[in-house]
C-alpha cells in the first residue's frame, strides 16, 4: 500500500519505497487494490468486494507435483505461485504462498521435532502434521520467566531440534565477570557445544537463502501490482504456551493446578510476542499481522476461561499492536460464534477478523462493523462441490454480508484447501467479480 492509498498505515512508515511497483500501470493497479483493502479495514465500503489468494499445498495440486517437491524447490515453488496469482488475478495475494511451502531444507538441517512434513514423517503428498508434546515441563515456569533467553538456548532449542541438542551443555553466562568471564568461555569448546554451534550456522545460512527467495517472491508480487495480505505472523499468548511449550494436556491441567504461574507467564509472554510482532512487521514493511488462533473456539474452552484467561492478555496485545501502527488479523479457527460479543471489544476500524467456520452473517450482525471480515467459503464445498456450488456460495455471501454493509475480504475458510479442483478456484474468483465487482 502506498502512503497515498493506505490511510493510517502510510503514516507509520511500514511501507518503504522499495516495496512500490516500478512500472506505472502496475503502480496504478497496486494503489487501487491497496485502497480497497484499507477501505475495508478503516470502515469504508470499497468500490468492489476484494478477493484474496492464499494457498499452501494446493499449489502442488495446481502444478501436478508432490507436496515434497514444493517444499524443496525454491525457484520452482516461486514460479508456480506467481503463475497461479497471474492466472486468477486476485485483488490481494498472500506471501504465505511461498513462505509456508519452502521450509523443507531448513527443517531437515535442524532436525526439527515439532513437525512432520511431506516426505519426512508423512507421505510426499500429505501436509504438515504437528506433534503435540510437552516442550516445557510444569516445574519450569519460573525458569522461563526469570531467564527467557537462557531457557531457550539450554532447554527449549535442544528439545525441539536434534541438530541443536548440544546447546544444553552451554555454560551458564549470567554471573560471569572479569577474569571469570574469560575462563568461563572454555565451556563453548565442548565437542557437543561446538557441533551444535556449527549446526546452528548451517541452518542460519539455509534460512537466509530461503528468506531471500521469499523476499524476491513478495517483490515480484508488488511489481505485478498485487498488494500482500500481510507481512508477518504473530501468536496469541495462550496459544503460544499451549501449542509450543506445554502441549494440550499440560496446558489444561495447568489451568487448575498452576493457574497463578500460568497467568503470570501469559502476561510476560505477551510483552515478548508483541515486541517480536512489531519488529517483524517493520522488517517486512507491512502493517498487517496474521495471527492464527487455535484454542479460542467455542468447543475448546468454557466461556469463563475465555473471558478470564484467554482474552485479557490477547486483547491487550491487539491494542498494543494497534498503538504501534499495526493492523492485527486474527484467524479465528473453527466456530467462535459464542465469542463474538466478547471479541467485539477492540478499537473500531483497526483489525481484520478472519473466520474459519463462524457464520459470516452472524459475525457481521454482532460485530456491527467494528472490524473488517475475511473468509469463509467451506472447505468441504470447495473440495467436493462443483463450480456451480462455489458460485452459489459466493453469491450467498454477497447477498447476506457484502450487500448488507459487511466489509468482506473474500477467501476460503483457511486459504484454498489442498484438494480443491482448479475449476472450483476459478469459479470463486469469477463469482466474486460477477456478483460484487
Amino acid at each position: 500500500m502506498s502512503d497515498a492509498a493506505s490511510g493510517s498505515a502510510g503514516e507509520t512508515g511500514f511501507l518503504p519505497v522499495r516495496l512500490q511497483p516500478t512500472e506505472p500501470a502496475a503502480q496504478a493497479r497496486f494503489e487501487a487494490r491497496s485502497q480497497r483493502l484499507m477501505d475495508l479495514v478503516e470502515g469504508r465500503q470499497p468500490d468492489r468486494m476484494p478477493v484474496v489468494m492464499y494457498a499452501t499445498f494446493w499449489l502442488a495440486k495446481y502444478a501436478g507435483i508432490s507436496c515434497k517437491e514444493l517444499m524443496y524447490n525454491y525457484e520452482g515453488t516461486k514460479d508456480i505461485a506467481l503463475r497461479a496469482v497471474q492466472e486468477f488475478d486476485p485483488d490481494i495475494a498472500a506471501p504465505g504462498m511461498m513462505a509456508a511451502n519452502v521450509f523443507g531444507p531448513s527443517m531437515e538441517l535442524m532436525d526439527f521435532k515439532q513437525l512432520q512434513w511431506p516426505g519426512h514423517g508423512v507421505g510426499e503428498h500429505q501436509p504438515y502434521q504437528y506433534l503435540d508434546r510437552e516442550y516445557m515441563f510444569k516445574e519450569e515456569y519460573e525458569q522461563l520467566m526469570a531467564d527467557p533467553t537462557g531457557f531457550y538456548l539450554r532447554k527449549y532449542l535442544p528439545r525441539v531440534s536434534g541438530a541443536l541438542e548440544g546447546l544444553a551443555d552451554m555454560p551458564d553466562l549470567p554471573g560471569m565477570y572479569y577474569f571469570r568471564l574469560i575462563s568461563g568461555l572454555r565451556g563453548f569448546n565442548k565437542p557437543s557445544v561446538r557441533q551444535a554451534l556449527m549446526n546452528l550456522l548451517k541452518v542460519a545460512e539455509e534460512v537466509d537463502v530461503m528468506t531471500g527467495h521469499i523476499v524476491d517472491f513478495s517483490s515480484k508480487l508488488t511489481n505485478l501490482g498485487y498488494p500482500r495480505d500481510s507481512g508477518s505472523n504473530g501468536v496469541s499468548p495462550y496459544d503460544f504456551i499451549a501449542d509450543y511449550l506445554r502441549g494440550a494436556r499440560g496446558m489444561m491441567t495447568d489451568l487448575f493446578r498452576k493457574k497463578d504461574q500460568l497467568m503470570a507467564l501469559l502476561d510476560r509472554s505477551r510483552e515478548w510476542l508483541t515486541r517480536i510482532a512489531i519488529d517483524n512487521a517493520k522488517m517486512a514493511g507491512h502493517p498487517i499481522v496474521m495471527i492464527p488462533i487455535h484454542w479460542a473456539p467455542d468447543a475448546f474452552m468454557s466461556d469463563k476461561v475465555f473471558r478470564e484467561v484467554y482474552w485479557p492478555p490477547f486483547r491487550q496485545m491487539l491494542c498494543d499492536m494497534i498503538d504501534a501502527g499495526l493492523i492485527p488479523m486474527p484467524l479465528w479457527e473453527a466456530d467462535c460464534s459464542k465469542r463474538l460479543e466478547i471479541i467485539k471489544d477492540v478499537p473500531r476500524g483497526k483489525c481484520i477478523y478472519w473466520f474459519e467456520r463462524t457464520p459470516l452473517t452472524l459475525a457481521n450482525e454482532v460485530l456491527e462493523g467494528q472490524v473488517a471480515l475475511r473468509g469463509n467459503l467451506s472447505p468441504s464445498m470447495m473440495t467436493t462441490g462443483t463450480p456451480d456450488d462455489v458460485d452459489a456460495a459466493v453469491k450467498n455471501l454477497v447477498d447476506n454480508v457484502w450487500n448488507k454493509g459487511g466489509r468482506l475480504l473474500l477467501d476460503c475458510a483457511f486459504g484454498i484447501p489442498d484438494e480443491t479442483p482448479v475449476p472450483n478456484v476459478r469459479a470463486m474468483f469469477d463469482a466474486a467479480r460477477k456478483y460484487a465487482g
